[in-house]
Formats: C-alpha cells, structure tokens, sequence
C-alpha cells in the first residue's frame, strides 16, 4: 500500500456528476460508488491460464448463486497522485497494474473540462513463464440514473477505429432537477476502447459476467436494448480483452469512461453546455481526441504529479505532499465549467454534502489557494456569477449574495430563502474582495474586476461601517451557529477592506487606495485590542477565556500588508499548538471538531516550517485512520477522527495555502506596483 492510506481513492473524477471513488482499502472489498455513497458499479476479471480471479468491485449474484464469486486478486499497492491512481496486483504468476487517470491539467481547460477518464491495464509475468490471459471490465447502468428504479436503453455504436458502448436513462429529460443527494439521469455515458481482433464489447445484463467466468461464448450485439430497469436486469457494458500468451514484456490495453450530459448547467434561464463543446466538438470526436492523446497527457500528467509533490514536500514535508495529491482531483471535479452566452468563462461549484448551493461564496474563497497557483482564470470564473447575480434587480441586498441557485440550477440565490437574517453579510462581502484582490495580483484579468468596482466598492464601505464588530450573523461556519461579535470574521471584513484598497492601488487610484488602507490599518488596531486574551486572542469579542483559529490573518501575510502584529500572530501559532489533539487542533473552543482547510490557512501562518508540520500532520494522521471511507473530509472531529460531516467539497483546495504563501506571488506582485500600500 502506499505511505498513506486514503480514506477513499479517486478513481473518475471529472465534475460533480461524473465522480466515481474506491471506499475501501481494496479495489475489490465494495463496490465502487459515486461521490455520494450510490454504487456506481465497476467489475474486473482476469482469466489467468483458466482460471478467473476479480481485481475490482464485487460480483453478486441476484436471484441465484449460479456460479461461485471469482476469488480477489491479490492487491500489493495502490498509490494515488494529484491526476493517477495506480493499483498493482499479483496473482498466478502475472503481475497486472491497473490506472485510473482524470487529467484535469489546470494549464490547458479544453481537457481540463473534457469528460473523459482513463483507465489503463498492463499485465506482465513475473515467473519467467508465459501465461494464457483475458481481461475483463464493465460498468453499470448505475452511472447514468438518479434512482436504480429507472430504466435505462444501451447501444454499440460503429465509430472509426474505436468499440464505442452507450447507455442513458430511457427518458431524456437535461437538467430536471436540482439538489445535493442525487445523480445525473440525463446525457449519455459511454465505455470505449481500440478496435482490435482481440478485443470485444458487450451490452446486455450482469449475466455477460457470468458468461466470461464460465468461459461461454459471448455474441457482440449491434442493435440497441429494449429498455431495463436497473436494478431488475443490472445492465452492463463490457469490454473483453483477449491478451493471448503473455511473458515478460507488458501487454497494455487502454479503456476511456466518457459522459456527454448534453446540457450542463442552468445559467439565469440559458441551458449553457460544457466548455468542451462551445467550438462545436461532437461526443465521437472528443473521445476519439480523448485516445489520440493519451500518450502526451500521460506525460503531462506525470510531469505535474512530480510537480505538486516536489512542492508540497518543500513546502511543508512528505505528508503534506500526499495531502495536495489527495485534495487535487476533489478540488475540481466539485465544478462544472462551462462559457456563458458571450463566451465568458464559469467555474460554477457544487456546494457537496450540504444542500447543494451553486456557486457558493464561501465555498470559492477556501478553495481558490490551487486555483490562485494554477489558473487564475477560475478564480475569476468563480467571481464572475457572483457579481452577474449582485447586479440584477433580483438581488435586493446591500452586501454580497450566498450563491446563485441550487446545482445545476442557477437562476437566483436559494440559501435561507432569501431571508435578511439567514444571510452572511461580512462574510461574503469580505470573501468577495478578498477572492478580487488576490486574483488580481496572481495574474487574473484585471480590467474584468475594475470593471465592477462599483459594485466592490460597495462592499468594502459596508464593510467599514459593520465589519469591526459583527452583528450576531452567521459566518462560513455556519453549522455553528450565530455568533455576535465574531472575531475571525472581523479580520475577514478587515482583510476585505484592505482588498478593496489594493484594487484601487492596482487601478492607479492611489489618493482612494491609500484612504480605505489607512482605515483597514485602523481596524486592525482596534481589532488587537478587542481580540487580545493573554496569550491567544478571543473567539469573540467580550468572551474572555474563548479562543478561534484566526484562518483569515493568512492574506495579511500573502498580500504583505502587515495590518497585524507578528507578535499577536506568533501567539496564536503557539496556542495552536497548546490546544492540539490527536487528529488536528480544534476550530475554536465550542466543540472538538475542527475544519481541516482552515488550520492548514492557520498553520501557515507559522513562521517556523516545523511548526506547520506539527499542526498539519495530524490531518494525514486523520485521512490514514479514520473509520469514515468517504472523500477528503474538511470536517472533522480532533478526537476520534471521524466524519462530522462534508465529503467530496472544492475547499480542499484550500490545503494548497502553504505552497500560495512560499511562493510569494502577490506579495511580490504588490511589491512591484508604485509605491508602498502600508498607512
């Protein structure tokens, strides 16, 4: 196994529908299942001299035991990086390596948005004797229905050089529903392969398996299936690899998982498509283009895998390097990208395991540290429906907007039913112009953002006036409650203010700049002297004995703005360390759980590296132990290590923040503007 032991294992992971995982330490102890705990069935075979044993999912048999389960193969590793997972198995003799790769390269978006997912066999013997070998793979109706009581209709397809299988839900209704705890039923997804003499494709039930483990003769169909209920008949669609003898030399053969969802997104009443499709690209090109590069983006991907390793392990050590893996593919696959009606880009976000939200504020500003590394066009792409929405006469509100609808639906915020006190007023505000800020200086398209300052000037006056010292509203922490007097979110509505001011400096408007930072600077001032508990700063203010990880201070450091103390921030690092538990330090002193984006932002703020693996390695600790097979998980209890809830959310990307701060780039980008932006 590898160093770590993830608490689940990306195995397709494309865009919130399209999210297929291993939740379990073998690819064979369970079925694979989609991001939200549905099966969404995989099985491998491998026929070795006669005899066949399984290396993925599980094969039960439904109304008989008509044959006996083939026995697990034997798994002896699985290693996951930022794009690959890799298993390799033993058995017999032979040696088989099956990877999964998504290659979600943030530098080129055509693939990037591409649902196209990869998973390679390679199978080589280890006796020094040549083996008699078949290989199995399917997949099930399961992928493409919401409920296994719908029916599904699959076909093969004839494409050039290609065994192309179908299958979709029998009543093609895009994008009828939103909501959290549900999958696609609308768009096709197929399973393709080379044409070759020793390859062969099927469609029909879960009996093609049976067939293949008692060696019968399997009929390719060619004409489409009547209709069948899923979970009655459990369809399938097979792909047979005859590999012949094989000896030492590897024998590879390459499978492609593709979805066209045909509509992806509701935008404001337009039925928008994915971004791969806006020059026309039809489904039986993109997967052919899918085959064609295989080679080159097996390299690129590699080359990046080495890239976020060799970062992280600088960073912040081996552990923390195996973090960045296991968030990356998270990361993004929680959005759908796609180009609105002018062609403008949207990096819409699905709020996961919570209630759905689209495009969610304060789900954005903790996952933008990769994307701010990576492409800062997604951060913008982020920004862009947020302020769309702020600027329609639906949004009556003074302050930033929650979300603009319930995935895949956005046609108007949904979260609280719009109600005043159900909103996060500071925290939007201050994500909002914070998330501007820093894009701007990371290389994001500037004129987009002065072109809306209107708008963020707003905020950043709102925020002056009722930032300091919150009102009782809820934060991004929002499952704690209402909080008056917040001070973590005070620093946010300071930061934002200070955002705010940088925009202004980057737009040449020093006079405007050098105003709203002063009063940043002051509200840092009055906020030390408010926040200030001995030796750690409070919760909230008038809460003496209380205590918070203060995730915010964390671009004060980035932006080199120094509103803040050293010395009250050298503090903190200490206090965080004093309240550490087993698996992580606290969110604050209410409850044991902590959030685990939040202390990476917290521990990056330590000055010493030693001192952010100390505070980090226990979210390794929790991945490697925790009872909960579920994906990178950024609620967690600091005591048992276990799930208190969220799975499968873009704010991973957050645990990116250390790599953002070594590198310096908007300090170093602020630095090179006229002038000093200090009061």
């Amino acid at each position: 196994m590898s160093a770590i032991r993830p608490s689940a294992v990306p195995l397709v992971t494309v865009d919130p529908y399209f999210s297929v995982w291993s939740q379990a330490d073998r690819l064979t102890d369970d079925h694979t299942r989609h991001w939200t705990g549905q099966r969404h069935g995989m099985t491998g075979l491998i026929r070795i001299d006669g005899k066949v044993q399984r290396f993925a999912g599980l094969v039960e048999p439904r109304a008989e035991r008509y044959y006996t389960e083939p026995v697990a193969m034997e798994q002896k590793s699985v290693t996951v990086s930022a794009l690959s997972t890799v298993y390799t198995f033993q058995s017999a003799g032979i040696e088989l390596t099956v990877r999964f790769t998504s290659p979600l390269l943030l530098d080129d978006l055509d693939v990037l948005s591409r649902p196209a997912s990869y998973v390679a066999f390679e199978v080589s013997s280890l006796d020094g004797q040549e083996h008699d070998v078949q290989i199995y793979f399917d997949v099930t109706g399961e992928w493409c229905v919401d409920q296994s009581n719908q029916a599904v209709i699959s076909q093969k397809l004839e494409n050039d050089g290609l065994i192309s299988l179908q299958i979709g839900h029998e009543k093609q209704d895009v994008v009828n529903r939103s909501g959290d705890d549900h999958r696609i039923d609308w768009g096709y997804f197929y399973l393709n392969t080379e044409k070759s003499d020793q390859i062969s494709g099927y469609i029909g039930s879960a009996d093609i398996r049976k067939q293949f483990v008692r060696n019968d003769k399997l009929t390719e169909s060619t004409s489409p299936t009547a209709a069948q209920v899923v979970a009655d008949v459990q369809p399938v669609m097979a792909l047979i690899y005859d590999l012949g003898r094989v000896g030492a030399a590897p024998i590879s053969n390459l499978a492609v998982l593709a979805y066209d969802d045909i509509i992806a997104i509701e935008y404001f009443g337009d039925k928008l498509e994915a971004y791969w499709k806006r020059n026309g690209q039809s489904t039986p090109d993109m997967i052919a283009t899918a085959f064609s590069e295989y080679e080159s983006l097996l390299e690129r991907c590699a080359a990046f895998d080495q890239q976020i390793i060799a970062e992280g392990e600088k960073a912040g050590g081996s552990q923390y390097a195996d973090l960045l893996s296991l968030s990356y593919r998270q990361a993004i696959a929680a959005h759908k990208l796609v180009a609105d009606t002018e062609g403008q880009l949207l990096f819409l976000s699905k709020e996961c395991y919570s209630n759905g939200c689209m495009a969610t504020v304060d789900v954005s500003y903790p996952s933008v540290p990769m994307f701010l590394l990576y492409a800062p066009e997604l951060v913008e792409a982020m920004i862009r429906p947020i302020l769309k929405y702020s600027e329609m006469d639906a949004w009556t509100f003074e302050f930033a907007p929650h979300d603009i609808g319930q995935y895949p639906i956005g046609n108007g915020q949904v979260y609280s039913e719009n109600q005043r006190e159900g909103q996060m007023p500071v925290e939007e505000c201050g994500n909002m112009l914070v998330m501007a800020a820093s894009v701007a200086l990371a290389g994001g398209n500037r004129d987009y953002l002065f072109s809306h300052m209107d708008t963020l000037g707003e905020w950043a006056d709102y925020l002056t006036e009722f930032g300091l010292d919150p009102e009782n509203q809820l934060c991004t922490d929002d499952f704690a409650g209402h909080l008056a007097r917040n001070a973590n979110l005070s620093v946010k509505a300071v930061m934002g203010v200070a955002s705010y001011s940088i925009l202004k400096k980057l737009q040449g408007e020093e006079e405007t700049a050098a105003r709203y930072m002063a009063k940043a600077k002051e509200m840092a001032e009055q906020w030390e002297v408010l926040a200030a508990d001995g030796d750690h700063t409070k919760l909230a203010f008038g809460q003496e004995g209380s205590w918070s990880l203060k995730y915010n201070l964390i671009w004060d450091v980035l932006f080199g703005t120094d509103l803040f103390s050293k010395e009250m921030i050298r503090n903190e690092i200490s206090w965080y360390k004093k309240m550490k538990n087993d698996y992580g330090t606290p969110l604050d002193n209410r409850a044991n759980y902590t959030k685990n984006d939040w202390l990476v932002w917290s521990a990056s703020l330590a000055e010493d590296q030693n001192d952010f693996i100390e505070l980090t390695t226990p979210i390794w600790d929790m991945l490697n132990e925790t009872l909960d097979r579920v994906q990178f998980s950024d609620w967690t209890d600091t005591v048992t290590a276990r799930q208190i809830g969220f799975q499968h959310r873009t704010v991973v990307g957050g645990i990116f923040m250390k790599v953002l701060k070594d590198k310096g780039i908007m300090q170093a980008e602020l630095k090179s503007a006229s002038g000093s932006l200090q009061a």
